[in-house]
């Protein structure tokens, strides 16, 4: 392929994946982004293929083989309520691939066309260097995101004394140790980049509660792309650096929408909670009365038929339980009565943004009885029922009361302000943060203990004999 003929085709790459990033940010325009982005890959990894320097496809056709089986059989099987952690994992596949990429470049660099061993261009070995960190922070720092949410080890920031400071030092160790890399062209410096950024990653993550994971996961994926763009520059790959950028930048603006949506320190986030409050780390107690009001579904069924507003409040159980099509039958019953329905959805709700809005959709629920936590928060206060369904951290009012709790400062779900709150969850444990929620406590609060898809379908046939 000719190289003007490759330089278009890598533009129009990059035009589809533009496109399909403004598809994605509409429920109604998602297929269609997912389309864009689909044909901008494909056009990209022909455009790729076809390059004069490409000489052997053996390798090629097993690499995409054996990554594509994999991904298949993942896509298949993977559960909904796991992509965060799935999300995480690909991640870091993408770190350990810039590393890889650039070890290629650095001990071939003839073959990329950027010097020769122990003479490669200083730009080269700049832009080598640099991807290669945040590839390799992204790969560490992504392995202590996947097991926190995978729950192989716990969800609780882990906090030392000197933390911050350590943090500061390796940072500015890494500086140094690039710029000397890019003097001295040593196996050893580039290596002991791999080594260090391995470490920096896994000493930025771990300080990060379960609360604060959502937005850990947006800003790996923009550490990710960062990393595939700086590998860009070293094979002289147009696409790669745009798509690369596409994603970094995104990633980067989506984690300060998070940050933003919880109340968090942008900067605090991407530095591993440095300036963070380490006291700030431990549980929240309740109320004080752990007395509960407990009920069924036909007390559900009757207090909501009886309502003039129901908002719903979809959370990680109704993911969990898969509820979402038995919760759009109740909610269609109640709307058949001449009751108002409508949904809240916290940002982070289910631990990824954009999580609860897929189930109902999939659950073909109106868009516009959907309704972010900022259009919707103060409708509470004149709303007769607050359906919780899973819904958890983002209900829990000691957000805003104890500054001792680890989401102390997040934005709620003002659920509290309802007439009454129906609060469907197994038991009374506490959610991802490991915060107990005094909601459960509330004089207005009736829990509804039993799996959501159950409790929903219960809830259906009560209404149905009324």
């Amino acid at each position: 392929m000719s190289e003007n003929l490759s330089a278009f085709a890598y533009l129009f790459a990059s035009v589809c994946f533009i496109m399909a990033l403004r598809g994605l940010s509409s429920p109604l325009t998602a297929r269609m982004g997912n389309i864009y982005g689909i044909v901008g890959m494909i056009v990209a990894v022909v455009t790729t293929l076809a390059a004069p320097n490409v000489l052997s496809f053996s390798m090629i056709l097993l690499g995409m083989l054996i990554g594509g089986a994999i991904g298949t059989i993942i896509a298949l099987k993977i559960e909904m309520t796991a992509l965060p952690q799935l999300v995480a994992a690909f991640h870091s596949l993408v770190g350990l691939a810039a590393v890889f990429v650039a070890a290629a470049a650095f001990y071939e660099p003839a073959a990329y066309g950027i010097g020769v061993p122990g003479d490669i261009h200083v730009a080269s070995l700049v832009e080598m260097s640099i991807g290669t960190a945040i590839g390799a922070i992204t790969f560490t720092g992504s392995i202590v995101a996947f097991a926190k949410l995978q729950g192989l080890v716990s969800g609780a920031p882990v906090v030392f004394a000197g933390q911050h400071a350590l943090n500061a030092f390796l940072g500015l160790l890494m500086i140094g140790l690039v710029v000397w890399f890019c003097g001295e062209e040593s196996t050893a410096l580039f290596w002991a980049i791999v080594l260090l950024a391995g470490v920096i990653g896994l000493l930025i993550i771990i300080p990060i509660g379960g609360a604060d994971m959502p937005v850990v996961i947006s800003m790996l994926n923009s550490y990710s792309g960062w990393a595939a763009c700086g590998i860009g520059f070293t094979l002289a790959n147009p696409a790669l650096i745009v798509t690369g950028a596409l994603v970094g930048s995104s990633g980067a603006i989506l984690s300060y929408i998070m940050c933003k949506g919880m109340n968090r320190s942008f900067f605090n986030v991407i530095l591993g909670g440095f300036g963070a409050d380490d006291a700030a780390a431990g549980p929240a107690g309740g109320d004080g009365d752990k007395t509960v009001r407990q009920g069924s579904a036909d007390d559900a069924a009757f207090i909501m038929k009886n309502a003039g507003s129901v908002i719903i409040v979809p959370g990680y159980g109704m993911a969990v339980a898969q509820a979402q099509h038995a919760l759009r039958e109740m909610a269609e019953l109640l709307k058949a009565e001449g009751i108002k329905v409508s949904y809240a959805i916290h940002p982070v709700a289910g631990r990824m943004p954009g999580h609860m809005n897929v189930l109902l959709a999939e659950a073909n629920v109106p868009y516009d009885e959907v309704f972010e936590l900022e259009q919707i928060n103060r409708d509470f206060a004149s709303t007769d029922v607050a359906f919780v369904i899973g819904a958890n951290d983002v209900t829990n009012p000691v957000a805003k009361t104890d500054p001792a709790s680890p989401i102390y400062g997040m934005p709620i779900l003002d659920v509290e302000n309802s007439g009454t709150v129906l609060f469907v969850k197994r038991s009374l444990s506490p959610g991802y943060a490991g915060v107990d929620n005094v909601l459960f406590y509330r004089d207005n609060t009736m829990m509804l203990f039993d799996d959501a898809k159950t409790m929903c379908e219960d809830i259906v046939n009560a209404l149905g004999s009324m």
